[in-house]
């Protein structure tokens, strides 16, 4: 009976049919311990308040470490464990790929537990530097127990030219990457802020860690590296929460100035998204080539300030056209030295 279990298998050099039963019975025996546990953690999430971590997903979790550790221990049950790889073993290795594949269970199901409990601007960006830091954290462990990172180390320093040339090709990725965390610390922007960078004016889709999206007001999508951002003026359309509406309006020089500055304060005081305080103002601005220039200010709700601003330049008009007050158009009139004469044929 003990020679028949300790016989090789044809074919399979160093294992024995003892080993691969002893591999078999910790495959299932630990696969069936994570399916129990994975419908107990289901079960108990229906009757508790703690579903944030007892879930659905946490109880995959679960079963996937409970899949993961009888994968390893029948590997080692089959002695293939010990047998060298390169620098390292097959054990070291799968260790290796294990603890970065928990790793990254762990610090995904994280990310998702911090944007399920707060989805704030601020929240997401903060998120996503602790996925990636610790995805980085666990890779670099990984390494090191895999055995690699002193010959990882002695390439890298032999292979110094290609690094220069690696170095001088990724110095863009590095410069938007330290860009966007020193833009995290600065927070000139936000998640859903309307903003102006250069040329392109939208609300912020996305921050990410080497680029940010924005959404133009024409519904494109433009993606900004972080660097450039960084080295930009931004404009803050919604950073405070109110913003001040600017309108010009040209009265004609033979109307009264002040009436018509009476005209447009009671026209902006019925305007219910016109803020009393700070309180509407008009003055004149310039005398003009073709009519008086009254400058309005008028201070709203920056989420609203488009809105208001169209509105009021409608109302003005309005006001100004009930009240018979005139808003000329350019004009020029040429004065000539001497009379001009005007011949006209008969047809």
């Amino acid at each position: 009976m003990n020679t028949t279990a300790t016989l090789p298998i044809p074919f399979v050099p160093g294992i024995t049919l003892e080993s691969l039963l002893k591999a078999v019975v910790t495959l299932v025996v630990l696969t069936f311990l994570g399916e129990v546990t994975k419908k107990a953690i289901i079960r108990a999430s229906k009757e508790t308040d703690l579903t944030w971590i007892l879930n659905e997903d946490t109880a995959e979790l679960i079963f996937r470490l409970f899949v993961l550790g009888g994968i390893i221990g029948a590997l080692y049950a089959l002695g293939v464990m010990k047998y060298t790889l390169g620098p390292t073993t097959i054990g070291n290795l799968t260790f290796a790929v294990g603890f970065f594949y928990i790793s990254y269970l762990i610090a995904k199901k994280s990310k998702d537990y911090l944007l399920q409990t707060k989805r704030g601007p601020e929240d997401i960006i903060k998120a996503k530097l602790f996925y990636y830091l610790f995805i980085t954290v666990a890779f670099f462990l990984s390494l090191s127990f895999a055995g690699v990172m002193g010959e990882l180390g002695a390439l890298l320093a032999a292979a110094g030219i290609t690094g220069i040339v690696l170095g001088f090709s990724s110095r863009t990725v590095v410069a938007n990457f330290v860009s966007g965390i020193f833009m995290y610390f600065d927070k000139p922007l936000q998640i859903g802020d309307a903003v102006q960078v250069g040329d392109v004016q939208g609300v912020v889709e996305d921050i990410r860690i080497l680029s940010t999206r924005i959404r133009t007001w024409d519904g494109t999508l433009v993606r900004i590296p972080n660097e450039a951002l960084f080295n930009s003026n931004i404009v803050n359309l919604q950073r405070y929460p109110v913003r001040r509406v600017d309108v010009s309006v040209g009265i004609a020089y033979a109307e009264d100035a002040g009436r018509a500055i009476e005209v447009i304060l009671k026209t902006l005081d019925e305007m219910p998204l016109v803020l009393a305080e700070p309180e509407p103002k008009v003055y004149v601005e310039s005398l003009g080539d073709s009519s008086v220039v009254l400058r309005v200010w008028a201070w709203a709700p920056s989420e609203r300030w488009f809105d208001v601003r169209t509105e009021v330049v409608r109302r003005i008009k309005e006001a100004l056209d009930r009240e018979g007050i005139e808003i000329p158009f350019p004009q020029r009139v040429n004065w000539f030295a001497n009379e001009l004469r005007v011949k006209l044929e008969d047809k």
